[in-house]
């Protein structure tokens, strides 16, 4: 598997990876602006709305319509331009930051914040929409899902000496996908999948998250595709211990 290593960052600089404010301002802008159109839209078509049999809580489109105007429109405006700025925001607290300097890599998504230490990134590489550091043993360091851009990853990573895998994945032909009672998985590991299915058809980040981190663990790795989760056991990891 190629890895890629630009010219070296001189030593104590820090490269911050990040989505640009340009974009920030314009998803600021955007959304509300979006949200009150929807609001207006809503509110010029409830009387059509009210009357779609297929459109559910058809009695609200009938009291919007039935409301005085203009101060209707107005208060559909503003609820929607709420709305889209609600969305922003979450949308804010959920961006992915990298920070990356000669001592680690630093991940910072909202007012949380994880740093793997130097000794501990065999490497790194992008999975779709997910950056991933490895470890020594194998296993994953870390696994974060963000839209920032792989060239600019690749540079910050690739020029402070972390090794960076341009071809993707170098244990990609080891994930199999999971079904209950597979072999050479560890004995907790049917457990763990199991309730993380779950976690995963509710799109519940927070528990797929820790269920992950409980998996590594057990020397489990896991990923996921369309709702199906697929493993492969970190090699000279003892289930539940550290490296051997």
């Amino acid at each position: 598997m190629s890895s890629v290593s630009p010219a070296a960052v001189p030593h104590g600089e820090t490269n911050v990876v990040a989505e640009p404010a340009w974009a920030w301002a314009l998803v600021f802008t955007g959304f509300p602006l979006l949200g009150a159109g929807a609001g207006w839209l809503l509110a010029q078509g409830a009387a059509w709305l009210a009357d779609r049999p297929i459109v559910p809580f058809g009695f609200v489109f009938r009291a919007v319509d039935g409301a005085p105007q203009p101060a209707t429109t107005v208060v559909a405006c503003i609820v929607g331009a709420v709305a889209g700025l609600l969305l922003a925001v979450t949308g804010w607290e959920e961006r992915l930051t990298v920070v990356v300097s000669q001592e680690g890599v630093t991940l910072r998504r909202g007012r949380s914040s994880h740093t793997v230490v130097r000794r501990d990134v065999a490497g790194a590489f992008v999975d779709g929409k997910e950056l991933v550091l490895l470890d020594r043993a194998g296993g994953e360091a870390a696994r974060e899902s963000s839209d920032l851009s792989t060239d600019a990853l690749r540079a910050a990573l690739a020029g402070h000496g972390y090794r960076w895998y341009a071809g993707g994945d170098p244990y990609a032909a080891e994930f199999a996908r999971w079904v209950e009672g597979m072999p050479d998985l560890p004995p907790a590991a049917d457990a763990l999948l199991r309730a993380r299915q779950k976690a995963l058809e509710k799109k519940d980040k927070g528990e797929l998250a820790a269920l992950r981190r409980e998996l590594a663990r057990h020397g489990v790795v896991v990923r996921d595709e369309d709702r199906r989760q697929f493993t492969r056991v970190v090699p000279g990891q003892r289930p539940g211990g550290p490296p051997v």
